[in-house]
């Protein structure tokens, strides 16, 4: 293959997975741009000549993608359309060894900590001076923001501490620096991410110090609001809902994974709470805030589960009424400690015992919504799309959460407030029109 030594190289980035991968392609483009490398992302003008592919390598669909993608770039690449591919992220961390093995054409794989290996291969440098510094693929007006990397919890059914390894909090004063560089650059909303973020700063300062965290971003000048995601239920630290209360910028909003609510599928998952612990956490968190919108992950089909246990995750369900569930059939994961037990519920079973479970939920969504109508909301545009305006409220995350269908005859601008009253509810999201 011919070598395109009369054109500048241009670097495209594709990201899979979650939000966590997302922030890591931002800083590996922050840093190949300070070393004046053309960085672009998921390019749809086909124009560069080298690709870095960031996996993700969480549960098995997530793995077959990561490697589809690879395998399409290496296609690529072997028709002269590329000069080079190379891949990093979960995937890579955790299988190096085999995908060099089964997929040589590859230039180079790198781990999830190897940022500064992959610039030596560009022959640029890291610099510490642009830590916190990224270039951003999310619209101008929100950020996600990793306050930590890694977990040294022990779920039985997850594989991240072996791709992302022991927990490690960042320093107070590099989020407030980087939450404020992003309020310049235009964002008003963050959202705080980490593989769980109640363990923070327990590393660095023997304590949890989410609590200062927050206080500490909340007095960021034009940072509008600020959402969390991920927090662990077993210990948590209710100085987290204070401050929440405290602050009106901190939205009432947490995104807390129960994973089930059968104990003996708790303790199986070795999730280090029962079902009894987390009703009494969920009713003093709504006790403190009565209006916090709270959303929860759940697992379908992990070992052992019986049709006993799921009854008792749609009871805990309709008891509990969360305003957000997201649903995941278990994978089977090597390396975890669930990979000793027998993953006895078939594939099929798994799927529909999710369904079943979601459409339990899709009710309570229904009915939730229903009651917003007359209410005014302040709602975040994200997009203009099809005509329409779609907005947030303070109780909806990027992309997992509903969406305001927002009607105006006036234009509204991307990523500003506007005040919403609600006319009309469907399952999962809300319309409504502008009020002057």
């Amino acid at each position: 293959m011919k070598a395109r030594t009369h054109k500048k190289d241009k670097v495209n980035i594709i990201t899979l997975g979650c939000s966590k991968n997302m922030v890591d392609s931002e800083v590996l483009s922050g840093q190949l741009r300070a070393n004046d490398i053309d960085v672009v992302h998921e390019n749809a003008k086909k124009d560069h000549n080298i690709v870095i592919v960031n996996t993700c390598g969480f549960i098995e669909k997530a793995k077959e993608e990561s490697i589809n993608t690879i395998l399409d770039q290496v296609e690529l690449k072997r028709r002269g359309k590329l000069d080079k591919v190379y891949v990093t992220g979960c995937l890579s961390e955790r299988y190096k060894n085999n995908l060099e093995e089964e997929i040589p054409e590859v230039d180079a794989y790198f781990g999830t900590m190897e940022l500064p290996n992959i610039l030596k291969t560009f022959e640029a440098d890291y610099k510490n001076d642009l830590i916190g510094e990224r270039l951003l693929y999310t619209p101008q007006h929100y950020a996600y923001m990793k306050i930590s990397e890694g977990c040294n919890r022990t779920c039985s059914f997850c594989a991240i501490p072996l791709m992302r390894g022991a927990h490690v909090s960042r320093q107070i004063e590099s989020l407030v620096d980087e939450a404020k560089r992003l309020v310049d650059r235009g964002v008003k909303e963050v959202m705080l991410i980490a593989q769980e973020l109640t363990y923070y700063g327990l590393d660095i300062y023997k304590s949890r110090e989410l609590p200062k965290l927050l206080h500490a971003l909340a007095d960021v000048k034009g940072l509008e609001w600020i959402r969390l995601h991920y927090a662990y239920p077993s210990k948590f630290p209710l100085g987290i809902i204070d401050a929440m209360k405290e602050r009106e910028n901190i939205c009432n909003y947490l995104d807390m994974p129960l994973q089930h609510a059968a104990n003996n599928m708790l303790n199986a998952m070795k999730r280090q709470i029962t079902r009894e612990e987390m009703e009494d956490l969920v009713g003093e968190i709504r006790n403190r805030i009565p209006g916090i919108c709270l959303r929860t992950t759940l697992i379908a089909g992990f070992p052992g589960e019986t049709r006993d246990d799921v009854e008792e995750l749609k009871g805990f369900l309709q008891r509990m009424r969360f305003d957000r569930v997201g649903i995941f059939t278990y994978s089977h994961e090597e390396g975890t400690s669930a990979y000793g037990l027998n993953d006895d519920v078939p594939a099929e079973e798994k799927e529909e015992r999710a369904q079943e479970i979601m459409e339990v939920q899709q009710e309570i969504s229904l009915e939730k919504n229903m009651e917003k109508i007359g209410q005014t909301f302040k709602v975040l545009i994200d997009k203009k799309e099809a005509g329409r305006y779609l907005g947030r409220t303070e109780f909806d995350s990027v992309e997992v959460d509903n969406e305001v269908i927002v009607q105006s005859k006036k234009k509204l601008p991307i990523g500003e407030f506007v005040q919403v009253k609600i006319t009309k509810a469907y399952d999962y999201d809300i319309e409504g029109e502008v009020v002057e």
